[in-house]
């Protein structure tokens, strides 16, 4: 198996197998030293950030409450980690984009560092619509379902991994506009693919919605009409990328 590097000139190197797979490894590597470091980082942090996650619940009718001796300082552990990966997004998507970059031709290089921008981007608008829109609305439908007589006494685990896990949930889903253009790229979709999809599609979007918020339809329709909209903004994006590959298949 050879792995050309294509570039403006005649010569072009290839790359075996097992030199493919040592680069791969290397690129890992620096993945994986981000992630170490954002995380030290990111313990340092855990206070402002918890004190984050914690906003949201302030104006409701409920008590955190740590239920374990060791209960916060394992939650500070456990966001300090997801820090370190939420932080280490830009340094992900740039050791992909640096991977892939040398099987590419000279004029297709160019939208790496804008990949990159678009990665932290849109993950950064999920988390936010995450924030400001889902938690709040999440928590209090989950929290005004009970019995008056109920004490409401939650544990800050529970509570900040729920919150946590729908913000980096949302961020993540929030990338399906560039994996749209990655696949278009790769020849592995079309926009005629997706528009023809949506059916399937809208159906995916509703059980993905159902899936990452509260059983209330409130929730799910909050969640339902950025991602289709995001579904209408990948077409466009795939668009745009199978018109860029064109003219570069044109002009080499």
């Amino acid at each position: 198996m050879k792995y050309i590097r294509k570039d403006s000139s005649e010569d072009s190197t290839e790359m075996g197998f097992l030199d493919h797979l040592e680069e791969l490894r290397w690129r890992l590597i620096k993945i994986l030293i981000s992630v170490v470091i954002f995380t030290v980082a990111g313990f340092f942090l855990s206070d402002f950030i918890l004190n984050l996650l914690i906003e949201p619940s302030k104006n409701l009718d409920m008590n955190i409450q740590v239920l374990k001796v060791q209960g916060l300082l394992m939650l500070k552990f456990w966001i300090a980690f997801a820090a370190g990966v939420v932080f280490s997004i830009p340094i992900l998507g740039y050791q992909l984009w640096a991977f892939v970059a040398p099987g590419l031709y000279q004029k297709e290089k160019h939208w790496g560092p804008w990949l990159v921008v678009s990665i932290t981007v849109f993950f950064l608008l999920g988390a936010l619509f995450a924030y400001l829109v889902l938690v709040p609305f999440a928590l209090k439908f989950l929290i005004g379902v009970g019995v008056p007589d109920v004490q409401k006494n939650i544990s800050i685990e529970f509570y900040a991994k729920f919150v946590a896990q729908l913000i980096v949930g949302t961020g993540l889903i929030f990338q399906m506009p560039v994996v749209s253009y990655i696949l278009t790229k790769m020849g592995l979709i079309t926009p005629r693919f997706l528009r023809r999809s949506w059916r399937y599609a809208f159906m995916i979007i509703l059980i993905v919605a159902a899936a990452i918020t509260p059983p209330d339809p409130f929730s799910m329709i909050m969640m339902t009409i950025p991602l289709v909209f995001l579904y209408e903004l990948s077409i466009v994006v795939s668009r745009f990328a199978l018109r860029s590959s064109k003219k570069t298949e044109a002009t080499e």
